[in-house]
Formats: C-alpha cells, sequence, structure tokens
C-alpha cells in the first residue's frame, strides 16, 4: 500500500494535496441501532476527528467537509434546530484542539441564515486559526454548488455594471477567483460514503478533475483505515485532466 511505503517521502506527487469529502449515512447509521437521526450526527463528530488526524498526519494541504448542504433545511425543523446545537458544540469543544494542531479553520457557505449565536461561534472560530499554517479544514455549512456559482456571478456582474470591467474579460480564471476555496490547491479526491453515488450540489465548480471514491462505508463508521484505502486507490489512477495517455505508456500493452 502506498502509505505504507518506506519511501512515501517520494511518493508524495501521487497523493492529493486536496481531499473533499461527503460525509453520508449519519441517519442511517442510528436507524439500524434504533436511534433517532440525530444521534448519528453526533456519532459522525468521531468521523470527523479521524478524517482531520488522518490528513494533517499524512501532509494533506486541504481538507474539505461537506457538513451542511442548502438543501438540508428542507428536513424536518427539529433534526435542523438538532444540527445548528450540534454545530454550536463542535466548535466550542474541537477549536481549542485544531488550534493545538496548528489547523486553521473555513467555513465555506452562505451563513447569513445561521441563528447570530452560531454565526459568532463561527467568527471566533475562524478568528482564532487564521495565523495557523497546518492543515487548512474547510467545513461547507449551508453550502450548495449552484450558490457558490451564482454568488460569484453577482460579484462579477456588480463590476461590470460598475464599469471596472467589460464582458470580455469575464474568463474561466476570473470566475475561478471568485469561487470559493479559489486560494486553495484544486480538490483532487471526492470521498463519499454511505454507498450512494452522486455529487449532491457539492463543489461543482472545483471537482471538476478531480477522483472519485466512493464506499458503502457510513460515515459514523469512517476511520483512518478507510481514509487510507481512498488514499491508495486514488495514488494508482492515471490522471489525465482531459488529456490522453502518452503512447509510450501504452508500449507493449
Amino acid at each position: 500500500m502506498i502509505l505504507a511505503s518506506d519511501h512515501q517521502n517520494d511518493l508524495s506527487s501521487l497523493l492529493p494535496k486536496h481531499v473533499a469529502i461527503i460525509m453520508d449515512g449519519n441517519g442511517r447509521w442510528a436507524k439500524k441501532r434504533g436511534k433517532l437521526r440525530v444521534f448519528g450526527h453526533r456519532a459522525g463528530i468521531k468521523a470527523v476527528r479521524s478524517a482531520v488526524r488522518f490528513a494533517a498526519k499524512h501532509n494533506i494541504e486541504s481538507l474539505t467537509l461537506y457538513a451542511f448542504s442548502s438543501e438540508n433545511w428542507n428536513r424536518p425543523e427539529q433534526e435542523v434546530s438538532s444540527l445548528m446545537e450540534l454545530f454550536i458544540f463542535a466548535l466550542d469543544s474541537e477549536i481549542k484542539s485544531l488550534h493545538k494542531h496548528n489547523i486553521k479553520l473555513s467555513i465555506i457557505g452562505d451563513i447569513s441564515r445561521f441563528s447570530e449565536r452560531l454565526q459568532e461561534r463561527i467568527r471566533r472560530s475562524v478568528k482564532l486559526t487564521a495565523d495557523n499554517t497546518g492543515l487548512q479544514l474547510n467545513i461547507a455549512a449551508n453550502y450548495g454548488g449552484r450558490w457558490d456559482i451564482v454568488q460569484s456571478v453577482q460579484k462579477i456582474t456588480q463590476q461590470v455594471k460598475d464599469n471596472l470591467l467589460e464582458p470580455q474579460d469575464i474568463t474561466e480564471e476570473l470566475v475561478n477567483n471568485y469561487i470559493n476555496l479559489s486560494q486553495q490547491s484544486q480538490v483532487d479526491l471526492v470521498i463519499r460514503t454511505g454507498g450512494e453515488h452522486r455529487i449532491s450540489n457539492f463543489l461543482l465548480w472545483q471537482i471538476a478533475y478531480a477522483e472519485f471514491y466512493f464506499t458503502d462505508i457510513l460515515w459514523p463508521d469512517f476511520d483512518e483505515t478507510v481514509f487510507e484505502g481512498a488514499i491508495n486507490a486514488f495514488a494508482k489512477r492515471e490522471r489525465r485532466f482531459g488529456g490522453t495517455i502518452p503512447d509510450d505508456a501504452n508500449a507493449g500493452s
């Protein structure tokens, strides 16, 4: 296995710089145990700790976790309320440890819909870790890939309206500058737990050339062994970015 190699430093180019995870399966995990869905969400915090620990240990530059999508507001009110309280609890209980381990926290998404209490926790946590230089941990909360693209277009359109840009100045690179995570490495690997094979409106722009890894493991059972399996699978893939494999790579095949 790649990560078990004695020559791990030589294989750093094979490892992803930016991993994004769709954390799916909390509700089903709880249902299997005859518990409410929120029980699964609470159990999922342990898996988050494991993923962060693994990413930091293996020098992954960025880890983006899909915590709460813009569509999740459609869930039952009690579940949404419990998720908000759980978010506050997680920030309060984990932020000191993140800071201690030099991890920089960012929250991406439209946080304006959250309570002022939660927004204040977010601002405080982000500020505390702002100068850290280790793993970049991004939590996508009230986030949607379409929202992300729309908000970037709105900002660019305003610049055109203010005569700061001409329509012909709008390029892929310009749009990218207004998309969330634009200052970080591109997403190399997307992991989805829970057995589903879909994107669910997650980082639509950022994952254009990412590799995907799907597992039936439900999120609360996600651990470093599962993460390692995803990394090893990624390291064995031939990434073409829209191109082709050189002819000499097919020699003798």
